[in-house]
């Protein structure tokens, strides 16, 4: 089975067979799982082919660069887009898998990494990252593929990889992964704290993002290039979100004034009640706050010393799982941000990064339960469906403090100073 498991004809077997399956799945199963896709992102483009184009002549909910595989999804036509954004979802899977499984890229840690970080090193870890991926993407089920989320993932997991070997190249993806969609900013800031070569990471980012401004000015955008930010203002307490479940509970229970409602605006269910306008207006500070204390965290651990190598994945793990937990906003495709320091974890360190993995990789069936094919259950308040909300958001907040600990554990002590003379790392 082991040798079976690290052939190239089996991988890319599986590889297939599972995203031909989300995508079916997607396509044609109940709850109409990608109907982002085939509707609002079909929709949006049908429109700026007739001369209105979001985020250029109008607001747009995403920043720029979401409409360039939005609009190459198009090539099929509008009555095949879905099979055209599949299409699109395979190929930029399959390099991103392509780049896991090539040892030279993976496999073995820099002459900058500390001597005692070489053993976490193995030559078939890239195996284990390609099946946790795989695994990972079926138990989400067919909103791993059906989002613009996707593309920008896709990104940072190779920007993440690339980190110690070609820092600038990091930068530069990372900030195209930025222009997708905001979130990967924070791992711009995670990679510039913990790699050596920060300055190079930083200027890749700053030209790359710069650029895109650029472009997106000259193609007459003005002050609709960051129209994304404003559009989230506006924003209530998702119901799947962390931070809504006591609203969801008193909604059950009936508590007056609590109920699930439909906003027209951002096109989404939310729920609202005593109190949610407070918690609506606390959770943006609050998730400030969280970010700031993990990357203050990062930094104090890098200072002690430690390298890139223990830092990076836990500081990234804890600072998408604190996007996650501090969001009022709480869709299932947030799930799939999780993968990224998940791989880079299982590559860098190994065993060591197993429970993550695991906890991920659960994570992911309990959101498929709940999206989509039990949503229905989930809007009618089912208790049933409640407690599954319950045990994935608590998991995701164990997960966040799980990655935090790590962080903290990374650090390197007085005493081991004497172990690692020529490590100390300055920030």
């Amino acid at each position: 089975m082991r040798r079976l498991a690290k052939t190239p004809l089996v991988l890319w077997l599986a590889f297939i067979v599972i995203h031909l399956w989300l995508g079916i799945m997607g396509l044609v199963g109940p709850g109409l799982p990608w109907g982002d896709v085939t509707i609002v992102y079909n929709d949006w483009i049908q429109h700026g082919l007739d001369g209105y184009w979001v985020g250029i002549d109008g607001p747009f909910v995403y920043p720029l660069l979401a409409l360039v595989p939005m609009i190459a999804a198009m090539g099929f036509g509008s009555s095949l887009y879905g099979v055209g954004w599949l299409l699109l979802v395979v190929i930029a899977n399959a390099t991103v898998f392509a780049f896991i499984l090539n040892s030279r890229a993976t496999a073995e840690p820099s002459d900058e990494v500390a001597i005692a970080d070489r053993g976490q090193f193995t030559p078939n870890i890239r195996y284990l990252a390609a099946w946790w991926w795989l695994a990972f993407l079926l138990l989400l089920g067919p909103v791993a593929l059906g989002r613009i989320d996707t593309f920008e993932v896709d990104l940072v997991i190779v920007g993440l990889l690339l980190a110690m070997r070609r820092p600038a190249i990091a930068g530069v993806l990372l900030a195209l992964a930025t222009w997708v969609k905001v979130w990967p900013a924070a791992l711009i800031v995670a990679v510039v704290i913990a790699a050596k070569k920060r300055v190079a990471v930083a200027v890749g980012a700053a030209v790359t993002a710069i650029g895109v401004a650029i472009i997106g000015f000259l193609l007459g955008a003005g002050s609709n290039l960051f129209s994304f930010v404003s559009q989230q203002t506006g924003r209530g307490l998702q119901i799947e979100a962390p931070v809504s479940l006591p609203w969801m509970w008193m909604a059950y229970l009936r508590v007056p004034g609590s109920k699930v409602y439909y906003d027209q605006d951002i096109l989404t269910f939310q729920v609202k009640g005593n109190g949610g306008s407070i918690a609506d207006f606390l959770t943006t500070p609050m998730l400030a706050v969280a970010v700031a204390a993990v990357l203050v965290l990062g930094v104090y651990v890098v200072r002690s010393g430690a390298s890139i190598t223990r830092v990076l994945p836990s500081l990234s793990l804890a600072l998408v799982t604190a996007l996650i937990v501090f969001n009022k906003v709480g869709s299932p495709q947030f799930m799939l941000w999780i993968s990224a320091p998940v791989i880079l974890g299982i590559i860098w360190q190994g065993r060591e990064f197993r429970q993550f993995a695991v906890i991920a990789a659960v994570l992911g069936a309990l959101t498929q339960l709940i999206y989509p094919y039990l949503y229905d259950w989930l809007l009618s308040l089912d208790p049933l469906m409640l407690l599954v909300l319950t045990a994935r958001n608590v998991l995701v907040v164990v997960l966040f403090a799980l990655a935090v600990r790590s962080l903290f554990r990374a650090r390197v002590r007085a005493k081991d100073l004497a172990f690692l003379p020529n490590e100390r790392v300055s920030i």
